[in-house]
């Protein structure tokens, strides 16, 4: 990826500079792909595998369509410029499309997120036969907007102590339309071991707090340590990462949609954590139900 053009980017209200301490570029992994072992090895190194063209481009450019075509038919588009740059239309904004079974459920999503390219990849992980949630994450991230840092676990913690998620980018996505960041060494560095004992022992329904740690990169860094990661993406990579790693996303600085989806993968003979699989998943049912405990107040509480 060449930062020519771009050499900052703004998590939320803070600008970090590519070279500082604070920001890095994400390595990939594809000249270890067929080597089971040395995938494990850099998983514990690094938090992620980043995999270049993994999916077909094909595969992945049919979903973008449906996505944009169904955003186009509920009238967040812009008609004014092509409508597969999916603009966002004045008046829209960002759509969480998770529970959207109509459109998470179609040949052409299913196709990239439970392709044989995908699930074969996961079986060679796994050295068995994997299985992946029932319930899709799928999203549309609006002009502005960005994800706080935080661990998955946190979300889907009550099953297998090896489910992993499988970012996909659905499109070409630059730095600037707001790409995906991890936070290498959290999922390992002393630093971060009370983190992840306190808010990372944390479920969002049972506990009822809020679930994103931080909206303060520069924070991170400075007082657990690591740097942050990210790069460009192209339709076809994935990156996968564990429970534990710390990622988050760049604001989206264009007017357009970021397209994206990220879906769960684990061996099929270890527990399931029951609120993402059946033909209805129950989904989350107490987070931000009733009275929720800040993450401010969880964090006065925990010491971090």
């Amino acid at each position: 990826m060449s930062t020519a053009t771009k050499s900052t980017v703004k998590m939320g209200k803070h600008e970090m500079e590519f070279g500082s301490k604070y920001l890095g570029l994400l390595r990939d992994s594809n000249d270890i792909l067929n080597d089971v072992q040395a995938l494990h090895a850099r998983m514990d190194e690094d938090g992620y595998l980043l995999l270049r063209g993994l999916q077909k481009r094909s595969n992945v450019e049919a979903a973008r369509h449906m996505l944009i075509e169904n955003l186009d038919k509920n009238g967040q588009i812009d008609r004014d410029f092509p409508v597969m740059d999916a603009v966002v239309k004045k008046g829209s904004g960002g759509k969480f499309l998770g529970g959207a079974q109509a459109i998470t459920h179609t040949p052409e999503f299913l196709g990239v997120v439970d392709s044989p390219e995908i699930m074969g990849f996961f079986d060679r992980y796994f050295g068995e036969k994997s299985l992946t949630f029932d319930f899709k994450w799928l999203r549309a991230v609006g002009p502005g907007d960005n994800t706080g840092a935080h661990y998955d676990v946190v979300y889907m913690g009550r099953g297998s102590g090896r489910l992993h998620t499988c970012w996909t980018p659905l499109g070409d996505i630059p730095l600037e339309l707001g790409t995906l960041a991890v936070l290498s060494g959290s999922h390992k560095l002393e630093a971060y071991r009370k983190l992840r004992e306190t808010y990372g022992k944390m479920d969002v329904d049972r506990d009822k707090v809020q679930g994103s740690f931080s909206n303060n990169p520069i924070e991170m860094v400075d007082r657990f340590g690591g740097q942050w990661l990210t790069g460009e993406f192209q339709m076809g990579d994935v990156m996968i990462f564990g429970m534990f790693t710390m990622h988050g996303s760049i604001n989206n600085m264009t007017n357009r949609y970021r397209l994206s989806c990220d879906t769960r993968y684990q061996p099929a003979s270890d527990p399931v954590d029951e609120r993402w699989v059946g033909k209805n998943p129950i989904a989350h049912y107490g987070w931000n139900v009733g009275k929720t405990k800040t993450m401010e107040e969880a964090r006065k509480e925990w010491g971090v």
